[in-house]
């Protein structure tokens, strides 16, 4: 258990005083930079939609789960087929929270790589979908900014409400389980593990692509399990492959590319992450120093041979786990809270909500449907409370299918 313990305490205190700072930078970009620029800048078929929608992309702190919401509502608002492409590819990759982590736990030279492949594999992305998918005409018009208008302290407010609280219910739980797999791969693998399979640099990388993509794997909580397995001889490039193709593809991210933009545009998608990953991956390989990807190891080392935590990275990560018990809690209790409040309502089961993101667009949606007064969305149990009067089943399920979510009936 001593074997186990140790290295989670030691990611967890070297991870956690930038994922705060990420979470706070998250929050401020959320509250204060307006939606409408985004599809303002994303509309046309040209290269300036694409590198708009990728440098918005690669600071947001979106998962893979949340940006398909977002990324499929900003189509439907008018955003360009290859901006959306480029937006879905660059934004789940990154995030400032994931590049701060990265700094710590990897070193400064591989935080600046992942945005680096992030911004050239999504313009990549964007311009061969604009080059070989001609049917990328986007007839959708933008919806009206409703948004009210907040006051500065409002928007501090929440800011640190969506940084400390909503990206923590969304993401906490995957930091956590990355923790845990990353000390069990530390126990469990010898020392030295991948060091035998390096001649076959390929083989490496394509294992890995097996592996990470079908699963939702988080661009922050994959970290500490890139550093476990650079710990056991996995070279930098490989890891990359799992940092980049990992968040950036799962199952649900496939299937509502495939259905919401086209299997031509899905293809193109696969194809500029696999082979973007892995041309990466090699060239960090062969033309880097290897000395700029041994801080981790370094820093472990230390920390192994019994050297002193600095108190704020100590202080950093009991506030963490405080945020995350808090997190929980008021998850638990907004549950409890509306399975009363929303009984009389009509409620639609809807299969695919994983974050607040997705709670947030499927709420907005189903608000801009006529009849409809009011919608709230319980995340714990997949279900959307809908009230008002006249209410057209067909529209609501048509909008759930819009924004890539399966309605289920009961």
């Amino acid at each position: 258990m001593t074997e186990f313990l140790r290295p989670l305490l030691d990611l967890l205190n070297e991870m956690t005083p930038y994922l705060l700072l990420g979470f706070l930078i998250a929050g401020i970009l959320h509250e204060f930079v307006p939606r409408r620029i985004y599809s303002d800048k994303l509309s046309r078929n040209n290269f300036s939609s694409i590198l708009w929608a990728t440098l918005f992309g690669i600071p947001l702190p979106l998962c893979s789960c949340g940006v398909i919401p977002t990324g499929t509502s900003l189509y439907r608002e008018g955003a360009s087929k290859g901006a959306t492409v480029s937006f879905l590819i660059s934004t789940p990759q990154t995030g400032v929270d994931s590049i701060l982590a990265t700094a710590s736990l990897i070193g400064i030279p591989f935080a600046i790589i992942r945005p680096v492949v992030a911004f050239v594999t999504a313009i990549t992305g964007g311009l061969l979908v604009n080059r070989f998918d001609r049917e990328n005409a986007n007839a959708a018009k933008r919806t009206a900014d409703t948004a009210s208008k907040k006051s500065f302290i409002a928007k501090i407010i929440g800011s640190l409400k969506y940084g400390f609280i909503d990206m923590i219910q969304d993401i906490g739980k995957w930091i956590i389980i990355g923790l845990v797999v990353a000390a069990i791969i530390t126990v469990v693998l010898p020392d030295n593990f991948f060091v035998e399979f390096n001649d076959y640099p390929l083989l490496n990388m394509f294992v890995i692509l097996a592996v990470s993509m079908p699963m939702y794997l988080c661009a922050t909580g994959s970290i500490p399990i890139a550093v476990a397995l650079m710990l056991k001889g996995l070279t930098p490039g490989a890891a990359l492959v799992l940092l980049m193709a990992g968040p950036a593809t799962n199952m649900a991210t496939i299937l509502v590319i495939n259905k919401v933009l086209g299997r031509k545009t899905l293809l193109i998608y696969l194809s500029t992450i696999v082979f973007g990953s892995i041309g990466s991956g090699l060239l960090i390989d062969n033309l880097l120093p290897a000395e700029w990807f041994s801080v981790a190891a370094h820093k472990h080392s230390a920390a192994c041979c019994g050297a002193a935590t600095p108190w704020w990275q100590t202080a950093s990560s009991i506030l963490f786990t405080a945020l995350l018990v808090l997190a929980f809690i008021l998850k638990h209790r907004k549950k409890n809270d509306s399975c009363e409040c929303h009984a009389t309502k009509k409620s639609y089961k809807i299969n695919g909500m994983m974050c607040n993101h997705c709670k947030a667009n499927v709420e907005k949606r189903l608000a801009q449907i006529e009849g409809v007064t009011a919608v709230h969305v319980e995340l714990s149990d997949g279900t959307a409370y809908v009230e008002g009067e006249n209410i057209d089943d067909e529209k609501i399920i048509a909008a759930i299918g819009e924004l890539g979510y399966k309605y289920v009936a009961e």
